[in-house]
């Protein structure tokens, strides 16, 4: 596969409402959409880093710089014969799985454009539909329940909340109330300490499906200690960024359920690698998500088919996000059920008029 020239397009969506997490908020979306250009077929990929190191510790300029001048260029200069080896090639360049996954995307993208295959078929995955959920950031109680009413009635899988100390067990006294019996998660993004175990305990009480990143965002050993006081599932995020480290948290007894992003574990190679090792332990997997356009989006559907993702993901209606998203397809639920788009790769093709629109910058690589 000779790659032509690479694309780097930085661009801003607003969001259709500010989005509330324990470490901030945010009106709109900064992505980096990588366009790979081989023999007249275009593959896309889409990077999740933000623009400071909030979630983990990449960053935009960060990821521009080494895509300009050491994952494109190498790209360029060696081509691939198929996209799973590129995560090898690249591993003498330590770290920065997100950057290298916007590129990587970019080229099984590309391929499978050119295989004239759906990606999920490269993945192993014959789903054409997946179970998505809702995730729900930060607002008043009230009008939080409203929101999980609303999301149960169209009929989303789960629905998870976002929680830190003090905006917690009220918070889910009040949606229990209404609804005792649904699916719920909920996600700490690394808000508390082994020490608020008493508060965590409290937390515990209140049937949840598990409990998401409850401490610090790069532990393993606490975690551990905290899955044997509890008896709510401990699922891992932030924590998990490679093959490796999964393994390590699954030894160690840090979480019996996989969150997979696949910026922050490397690329669709890593992610086939951690999904043969979880399905050969039993291990729950789903497909988390990082407010994607729909490019991202749509890589995320497709590796969800995979039969290793048994738990709903975050792939919910692009709509509920971004009043116009970037792809000309529109990628929405329907009673919870998110279809598998059709066609080639990964099935959508990007609004250029919007995109040009949204546009902070454009680079190519040759």
């Amino acid at each position: 596969m000779k790659i032509d020239e690479i694309e780097l397009r930085l661009i801003e969506v607003p969001y259709r409402a500010p989005f509330k997490t324990s470490f901030g908020e945010d009106a709109e979306k900064h992505a980096i959409i990588v366009t790979v250009r081989s023999e007249g077929v275009e593959g896309y990929g889409e990077g999740v880093m933000d623009p400071f190191p909030m979630y983990r510790e990449e960053t935009i300029p960060g990821a521009m710089h080494l895509l300009r001048n050491a994952f494109g260029p190498e790209l360029l200069a060696n081509g691939c014969d198929h996209p799973s080896e590129l995560t090898a090639r690249w591993s003498g360049w330590r770290g920065n799985p997100m950057a290298k996954t916007a590129l990587e995307l970019a080229v099984w993208d590309c391929y499978a454009r050119q295989q004239g295959v759906p990606l999920r078929t490269l993945l192993g995955g014959d789903r054409t539909e997946i179970p998505v959920g809702a995730s729900l950031g930060m607002n008043p109680v009230e009008k939080t329940v409203e929101s999980v009413t609303q999301h149960v009635e169209q009929g989303y899988k789960r629905v998870k909340l976002k929680i830190e100390p003090g905006w917690d067990v009220e918070l889910l006294a009040a949606v229990r109330a209404v609804h005792p019996d649904i699916e719920l998660t909920v996600d700490a993004n690394s808000a508390y300490t082994l020490d608020m175990l008493p508060l965590l305990r409290q937390i515990d009480e209140f049937g949840l499906h598990y409990i998401e990143q409850p401490l610090h965002w790069d532990d393993l050993v606490d975690h551990a200690a905290l899955a044997k006081e509890l008896r709510t599932e401990l699922c891992l995020d932030e924590t998990l960024t490679s093959p490796a480290r999964v393994k390590a948290a699954l030894d160690l007894g840090a979480c019996t359920v996989v969150n997979i992003k696949v910026g922050r574990v490397g690329g669709l190679q890593s992610v086939r690698e951690i999904h043969d090792l979880c399905v050969a332990r039993g291990v729950p997997m789903w497909c988390g998500g990082m407010l994607e356009t729909g490019i991202g989006r749509a890589h995320n559907i497709h590796l969800a088919t995979m039969p290793g993702f048994v738990f709903p993901g975050d792939t919910a209606s692009a709509s509920r996000t971004y009043a116009r998203d970037i792809t000309e397809q529109q990628l929405e639920t329907t009673d919870g059920i998110m279809p598998v788009p059709e066609g080639p790769g990964i099935g959508v093709t990007l609004d250029r008029a919007f995109v040009d629109e949204v546009t902070q910058s454009v680079d190519v690589v040759r």
